[in-house]
């Protein structure tokens, strides 16, 4: 039995694709090259490779990590695969589904990594792909690491999910990526397994980074809360660590179904429409933001440019956000779809940031292809797909 003949819920592609027959006016392109540029896109993201090492992380014991090329396990891979689920999800294509269900085939066999905030990330996609196929082979990762990420993952003061990576426990700090990449799958977990104490952890989790990551004063969030010396570092109000707050929060309410009078989905709708008026004041003549928000010295950056434009179109289809905020996501997706070349990459993106203690140093990440680039413009793309629907 193949793959697709296992799906629960299959997506069939012969009702859905008559529907993108639209001209893409906005985007002034054709549905031939809106499509091929998801197909360009992905043949990229699963062929990106790191030749000279350049961005290889080389640990203390002597592991060296690939961070860049599809063949690694971390969180550039993990969101990666999300970006291609969500292709699948309103395509069916079946290259899609192969890419991802080879992708944990052949992790399983090489084995699965150490456990961290970052590692966590595929399992998102991975309990999607058990709730279609219910291919129990998934079931043990999932049991496992969820409860990993409930009860033995570090905390910091206050129940908040420590941001421990490979290379640094940094303890007692809390940083913006820590909702997409673990609190999230714990949340579908939860969902998946019927262990509600997990969705409710995942609640948690967002009001705690709320609370101290948030900047009162913008709108904005900061990237990192270290309760050592009670402070947000650099204060740096970082594009990418505010792209994953724009993505979670209306994937997060999408994902409970919080009902439209819940405390939880007021404030998290709340927190977003500030983020996003303050993201207004701040965007770029070009449609893109700059990696440090508000430095104009600082450079454009098209994958938070690429999370903001999901994000924001997300929010307003949903009914989340008003519709005036739908214009500043469309300028933003024609930005992005701008920033992708013939090859399929999205140009202009910026290699992994960790929290720093200066704002030059954000400055200073190198741009490169990456994983998540390719599939932040991914989501970008099959989002601004609805409005032609």
């Amino acid at each position: 039995m193949s793959n697709q003949q296992q799906i629960l819920f299959p997506v069939d592609s012969s009702k859905i694709d008559p529907l993108l027959s639209h001209h893409v006016a906005a985007l002034g392109a054709s549905q031939a090259d809106y499509r091929d540029a998801i197909d360009r896109l992905i043949h990229n993201l699963i062929n990106i490779r790191d030749d000279e090492g350049k961005f290889l992380l080389r640990l203390a014991d002597g592991r060296v990590l690939d961070t860049k090329s599809w063949n690694g396990w971390e969180w550039t891979q993990g969101v990666g695969l999300y970006g291609v689920y969500k292709v699948w999800e309103m395509t069916g294509d079946q290259k899609a589904w192969d890419i991802m269900t080879s992708w944990f085939e052949a992790r399983f066999k090489e084995g699965t990594p150490s456990r961290n905030i970052n590692t966590v990330a595929p399992f998102l996609t991975l309990a999607y792909l058990y709730e279609r196929t219910g291919n129990r082979t998934y079931l043990p990762y999932l049991d496992a690491w969820g409860e990993w990420v409930y009860s033995g993952l570090p905390r910091t003061e206050e129940g908040g999910f420590q941001h421990i990576v490979y290379n640094s426990v940094n303890h007692q700090q809390l940083w913006d990526d820590t909702l997409m990449m673990s609190v999230m799958p714990l949340a579908k977990i939860g969902l998946l397994l019927n262990r509600p104490h997990y969705v409710e952890e995942a609640k948690r989790q967002f009001m705690v980074h709320i609370k101290y990551l948030a900047d009162r004063k913008t709108g904005l969030w900061f990237h990192g809360w270290t309760f050592e010396g009670r402070h947000n570092f650099a204060n740096a109000l970082w594009a990418r660590g505010n792209s994953w707050v724009t993505i979670v929060i209306p994937e997060f309410i999408e994902l409970l179904d919080l009902p439209k009078d819940d405390a939880l989905r007021l404030f998290l709708i709340e927190t977003l429409e500030a983020q996003v008026k303050a993201l207004a004041k701040c965007q770029t003549a070009s449609g893109l933001w700059r990696t440090i928000l508000d430095d104009e010295t600082s450079y454009e950056e098209a994958a938070a440019s690429a999370g903001f434009a999901y994000g924001i179109l997300k929010a307003v289809r949903k009914g989340y956000l008003p519709k005036e905020y739908e214009a500043l996501g469309v300028s933003a997706a024609k930005a992005v779809r701008a920033k992708i070349n013939d090859a399929g990459e999205l140009t202009q993106v910026s290699f992994g940031t960790p929290v720093f203690n200066s704002i030059q140093e954000y400055k200073d990440i190198p741009l490169t292809s990456m994983p998540f680039g390719q599939a932040m413009a991914l989501l970008t793309m099959g989002e601004f797909m609805y409005r032609f629907i």
